[in-house]
């Protein structure tokens, strides 16, 4: 018997996967990329009801959602996808149920996967200076705009969504500030350092010599490509890989990395958590506290400082 996700997902579930999207963007207000990652997860969860012979989003029972989870483990998922996965399971059965396709949740009395959060990586100083150094005019005509990017990523935590689609009016260069639009349609004020104003100034005139034809009406975001036309988000990860190479850096160090660093360099400086969260977007401080984990030196300096036995 050949297998079931051989053949094309059935179309009622297709039609109920559209109705869960529409949902998500329109009730729930959630971000472009947190739909696709749900949306790839849920595609999974109905290949994996069709192993199970069910090919109607009706018959979801319990079972089912568990050997889901089973299947993702058996194939060495890493905890955090595990968790989301379930995350969108879960909200795709109140979805079913608020539609009266399902009587009862079958998701709810299922345990959230206990998870180990890892401690982000983060560079040193000399690290982060070297990166942001790394663009030069010399080898590249975009170097100013890559330089800003870089400087901006460090200096104020931005995601690198939340860079490629910050508008340039957003930012204010005489107050020091940037509005963001962050996950969830959120809008938060976020500090600019001086040092990443400097390098946005630099690389205005750039920016001004790609936005040609029509290009030049239809943008108004402040980053954008050789063509003139808003950088994606994904060229902001590609710049980052281009200059991690050229420093010799851990082939793993990403735009998160620097939010990574920023929130690190301030919390050890000082900073309170509450301030760090709210700059750095976190709807839940708990997210932010993992930064207070990250620097061991400072921990250790402490300990030494004021144990008797340091």
């Amino acid at each position: 018997m050949s297998d079931s996700a051989d053949s094309p997902v059935p179309q009622e579930m297709l039609l109920s996967l559209r109705g869960f999207l529409d949902y998500l963007q329109a009730e729930c207000g959630l971000a472009k990329n947190t739909r696709l990652a749900y949306c790839r997860d849920i595609l999974k969860f109905f290949d994996s009801l069709r192993k199970g012979s069910v090919e109607n989003v009706a018959r979801i029972e319990t079972p089912h959602i568990t050997a889901f989870m089973q299947r993702l483990r058996t194939q060495k998922a890493a905890d955090s996808s595990v968790a989301r996965a379930l995350a969108a399971v879960r909200m795709y059965c109140r979805y079913l149920v608020l539609q009266r396709v399902l009587t009862t949740d079958p998701s709810a009395i299922i345990q959230v996967p206990s998870k180990w959060n890892r401690l982000p990586s983060v560079l040193d100083d000399p690290a982060v200076r070297g990166l942001i150094d790394s663009p030069t005019a010399g080898q590249d005509p975009f170097a100013p705009r890559d330089r800003a990017i870089l400087s901006l990523l460090y200096a104020s935590g931005l995601r690198a969504s939340e860079i490629a689609q910050l508008p340039l009016h957003n930012v204010d260069f005489t107050v020091g500030v940037a509005r963001v639009l962050g996950k969830g349609s959120k809008e938060r004020v976020v500090p600019v350092a001086r040092q990443a104003l400097d390098d946005l100034r630099r690389y205005l005139p750039l920016r001004e010599q790609l936005l040609t034809g029509s290009a030049a009406a239809a943008t108004a975001v402040l980053f954008v490509s050789r063509r003139g036309w808003p950088l994606p988000r994904e060229d902001i990860f590609r710049i980052v890989r281009k200059y991690v190479r050229r420093m010799g850096l851990p082939a793993d160090v990403s735009p998160h990395t620097l939010r990574h660093c920023f929130a690190t360099q301030l919390l050890s400086r000082g900073a309170d958590l509450r301030s760090v969260q709210e700059m750095l977007g976190h709807a839940d401080v708990a997210t932010t506290q993992i930064y207070t984990h990250v620097d061991a030196s400072r921990l250790r300096s402490v300990h030494k400082k004021f144990h008797p036995r340091g």
